[in-house]
């Protein structure tokens, strides 16, 4: 019974994580405003929420009194910084203020399958065939979302420029979640999140800075970058990867699977944005052949917390 319940709450907890990172995409757009009505730059917002969730860290890292990180696990540290807090946040913030919330949560579906490639290749973790089957053919529901969009937008058939930018997003996180899950059994999972944060401090302050607004910002813009800095770039790990070690993370990863609805569903009152079929439909289809690559993978990897992390660091 203590079991089940210990289960359960870890359940709850991870959904709570995925809950909070798929709204990191609509107030990501809020933050960024629209090319009609621009309003934080995303390079600001990037350097930004990294300086607010480092500073979070440090507070953090001294009421625990956590230990430094060696020169072995610095490496690993820096381009999981690079990824997570730099590449993923400024592809994203420079994407989202041509797109919808809605369009780049099909994207970001994608990212579960693309960080456990990157960690076939990387950390040398093995997969069945039908596993890599699946990523191509998630690959290929993307690009025809994408190149159905820029159809209906009179571009003809072909990629448009914030899809680039997307898929660059993805590479990023992947990356940055791949490199933290190196380092991730000896500092844990927690603190690995804190040190990212903190060694962005020497780039993250002087960016945002040097680009701060000097128009004048709506207040809802502020409210969203406050999200995205202490809640998408920091709580919301907390509350992830402690579900993640109660409820086990193979069992906990799979709500990121709601990710993409959550991120679509909170679009609606947060930006107007509406439902659309085409958007959900695609992001459904991605969704599928997602979970049902994740069932050829091969076993539990050693560093599952941080592999199987959701979008929207």
């Amino acid at each position: 019974m203590h079991r089940m319940k210990k289960e359960t709450r870890g359940m709850w907890l991870g959904v709570l994580g995925v809950a909070i990172f798929a709204v990191t995409l609509p107030m990501t757009r809020l933050a960024t405003g629209s090319t009609q009505d621009p309003q934080l730059s995303a390079w600001f917002i990037t350097f930004a929420r990294a300086a607010l969730a480092g500073c979070l860290s440090l507070v953090f890292l001294g009421l625990t009194r956590s230990p430094r990180p060696t020169a072995a696990q610095r490496k690993p540290l820096f381009l999981a910084m690079l990824g997570n807090a730099v590449g993923f946040p400024l592809c994203l913030g420079l994407a989202l203020r041509h797109i919808t919330s809605g369009h780049a949560a099909v994207f970001t579906a994608l990212l579960p399958l693309a960080t456990a490639a990157l960690a076939a290749w990387v950390l040398h973790q093995r997969a069945r065939l039908g596993f890599w089957v699946c990523a191509g053919l998630g690959a290929v529901l993307v690009m025809a979302f994408s190149l159905l969009r820029a159809a209906q937008h009179a571009q003809g058939f072909t990629l448009e420029w914030a899809d680039l930018l997307l898929l660059g997003a993805i590479l990023s996180a992947a990356m940055g979640y791949v490199f933290g899950a190196q380092v991730t059994p000896q500092l844990g999972a927690e603190r690995v999140i804190c040190w990212v944060c903190v060694m962005a401090l020497p780039f993250s302050v002087p960016g945002a800075l040097l680009n701060w607004p000097t128009g004048e910002i709506h207040r809802a813009s502020w409210l969203a970058l406050g999200y995205v800095g202490v809640f998408s770039m920091w709580a919301g790990f907390f509350a992830w990867y402690r579900g993640l070690a109660l409820g086990g993370a193979l069992r906990v990863s799979q709500v990121q699977l709601l990710q993409p609805f959550f991120s679509i569903l909170a679009a609606v009152p947060l930006l107007g944005e509406a439902l659309d079929p085409v958007t959900l439909g695609f992001a459904l289809a991605v969704v599928a052949v997602v979970f049902l690559g994740k069932r050829f993978a091969s076993g539990p990897s050693p560093t599952a917390t941080a592999v199987t992390k959701p979008a929207a660091t």
